[in-house]
């Protein structure tokens, strides 16, 4: 139902009086109606002399002392910009954790998906900022190092608060001073990988894209924690799916063979990122006469459809939407100094939430037999 118009104009005139003055724009924002007719609203309001017309601007008849501050610390109707990648489940959960904190808060959200091309973020947040967004949560795809570090110093220089989501700033770089959100990977992987070694497994892979920090996180930690576990006797690390490596013009490596690989290394256990891979690749075990759990068992990483297959996966769940709630709340902070409203800045923060494990029966004790063996690898 429409508010009537006296109703709306006796909001406007209460914002006008309690501010001091306001913009037309974000008074339209506020009130989510057209500019045409908050403008019509205050020609109403200035012809009976209940406050003054200026290009664009309102202000009360009567000045309002300068003591007098803004009701919403953050100031309610300002925009801020959201940058994630396109085509990333992942992200769009963590964008709904954000979303939450923001609209409650009163702050407009202008969303921006970026495309798969390299450096497409910059003219993205460039152009985000020169239409007035007055701060910034971003989920940069940096599908390899080397355009995480062509991104950083341009992202530290934004001019407004930035909060990093599922990005770990490189210590002593140049978003050392930004704050950031992340899932701790590490413990996510740690718990793939107790839950897979406490059922009995001691040969274990991991099928692993490459094409983003989440990616390289947690490769980088299940060879750290496979190679420190006194129970494992076999691991290894395998590309997950061809178009999962971030290389441009380099031979395109050879899809991935699960069933073989897992003949071949006498494996029982394998963690897959992410979900969908994940998925795709327990199919393929399938069509090979594989069967997950019974001769392998498999635990996913991501969690986002990994409840979803025929045979529901166990999964590693970062906590994606209390990531960008996490992230939110930063950036409100940073709002709240920017607007006045807090005297002091806040420390810069580097946020770690901790995954959970969704056991849902993928995993189980080894087969009795032992590990999967065929012609090829009986030897091995």
């Amino acid at each position: 139902m429409r508010e009537p118009a006296e109703a709306r104009r006796r909001r406007i005139l209460a914002v006008v009086q309690s501010r001091g003055s306001a913009r037309v724009r974000d008074l339209a924002a506020e009130l989510e109606v057209s500019v045409v007719t908050v403008r019509r609203d205050v020609e109403e309001l200035a012809r009976r002399g209940a406050l003054r017309r200026g290009h664009g601007v309102v202000r009360p008849v009567v000045p309002v002392e300068r003591t007098a501050r803004p009701a919403a610390p953050y100031g309610r109707g300002d925009a801020v910009a959201v940058v994630v990648p396109e085509r990333h489940a992942y992200l769009q959960e963590t964008l709904h954790g954000a979303r939450g904190v923001l609209e409650e808060a009163g702050i407009r959200i202008a969303l921006h998906i970026a495309p798969q091309a390299a450096g497409a973020e910059r003219p993205i947040v460039e152009s985000a900022l020169a239409g007035g967004a007055r701060g910034l949560l971003i989920a940069p795809r940096w599908r390899g190092a080397d355009e995480e570090d062509a991104d950083a110093r341009w992202l530290a220089e934004t001019g407004v608060p930035t909060v990093l989501m599922e990005r770990r700033p490189d210590r002593g770089g140049p978003l050392h001073a930004v704050d950031s959100v992340c899932s701790d990977h590490r413990y996510g992987v740690h718990l793939a990988v107790d839950h897979l070694v406490a059922l009995g497994h001691r040969r274990i892979l991991l099928a692993a894209r490459d094409d983003s920090p989440t990616a390289r996180a947690v490769r980088s930690a299940f060879a750290r924690i496979a190679a420190d576990r006194p129970e494992i006797e076999d691991w290894c690390v395998v590309l997950s799916a061809p178009a999962t490596a971030p290389g441009r013009g380099a031979a395109r490596p050879a899809p991935l063979d699960l069933a073989a690989l897992l003949r071949e290394r006498r494996a029982t256990g394998a963690l897959l990122h992410g979900d969908v891979d994940a998925l795709m690749l327990v199919q393929q075990l399938a069509d090979a006469g594989v069967r997950v759990p019974r001769d392998c068992s498999v635990v996913a990483y991501d969690d986002v459809v990994a409840a979803l297959g025929s045979v529901p996966l166990t999964a590693v769940a970062p906590p994606k939407a209390e990531v960008g709630r996490a992230a939110a709340e930063l950036l409100l902070r940073r709002l709240a100094f920017e607007h006045g409203t807090a005297t002091v800045p806040e420390a810069v923060r580097r946020i770690e939430l901790l995954p959970e494990l969704k056991v849902r029966g993928s995993a189980q004790a080894p087969p009795a037999g032992g590990p999967l063996t065929d012609s090829r690898s009986a030897s091995a």
